[in-house]
């Protein structure tokens, strides 16, 4: 979802122009971030008839309650007055017409979209670090348990037989090769391997290497995912396409994986 956001910043009386300047610094710094993650847009400024000067900017978050969660995390929020407007698709967008017409497209493809399937609640075993390699700093990092659940299925995840075989680039991104097998409640198992990357600043991938509680929307770690298994009933898993969400949290991890339709 994409919302419009009209800030204007108000700066108690008396407050030190040294924290102004500090927090200003650093209000430019977790925009420049918040770029970095696909949520802000666009930025410009509007002339009020008063004579001041308000902020405008376009953001995009899966939720109001996510957008609220980011700005709140603003530096400059505790001095800021706020209006969201959410905005919607509209048909006529010429934004979209010149992407159709450059494909020589009459009918317009549907929109994909996220369907849960489950999510995965691993807990994780003591990190075998092999060393450095010709791709970077090879991990191997065991799934030695969890359950996982979702509107079909639910079960539990099987030890000894999932990891995550992941580089470390030198500036601290993470690509994982994520393969662990999952066990239904009725049985079923489910071989699964994601494809992904984990990236952020370097103070919270600093801070994730340390084994730091960090919240998860601090920094990406997305996946594409694909599922084998050879239930009948459960045969849709393996024509489907999948992407992930997921989470680092002291001892474990979290997958929250989607079908896109």
């Amino acid at each position: 979802m994409e919302f419009l956001v009209e800030f204007e910043i108000r700066v108690p009386d008396g407050t030190p122009v040294t924290e102004v300047e500090e927090r200003t610094r650093a209000e430019a710094a977790a925009a420049e971030k918040l770029v970095e993650e696909g949520c802000l847009l666009r930025v410009w400024t509007r002339d009020t008839p008063s004579g001041a000067t308000t902020v405008l900017g376009l953001y995009r978050a899966d939720g109001r309650a996510e957008l609220d969660r980011r700005l709140g995390a603003l530096p400059l929020h505790a001095w800021m007055r706020t209006a969201v407007t959410s905005l919607g698709p509209h048909p006529n967008d010429p934004a979209q017409a010149p992407a159709t017409a450059l494909r020589g497209m009459t009918d317009e493809l549907p929109a994909p979209r996220l369907t849960p399937v489950y999510r995965l609640d691993a807990e994780l075993g003591d990190p075998l670090d092999v060393g450095e390699v010709s791709q970077g700093r090879r991990r191997i990092v065991p799934l030695t348990g969890g359950e996982f659940a979702g509107p079909e299925l639910r079960g539990k995840l099987l030890p000894g037989a999932s990891a995550d075989w992941q580089i470390v680039l030198p500036d601290g991104t993470a690509l994982g090769d994520i393969r662990y097998t999952l066990q239904t409640d009725s049985g079923a198992l489910l071989y699964v391997r994601s494809q992904g990357v984990r990236h952020g600043s370097p103070e919270v991938l600093g801070r994730l290497a340390r084994g730091d509680d960090v919240d998860a929307g601090e920094y990406v770690f997305r996946t594409s995912t694909q599922i084998e298994t050879a239930s009948r009933d459960l045969d849709w898993l393996n024509k489907g396409v999948f992407i992930g969400v997921a989470g680092r949290r002291r001892g474990g991890v979290i997958y929250e994986t989607y079908l896109v339709a």
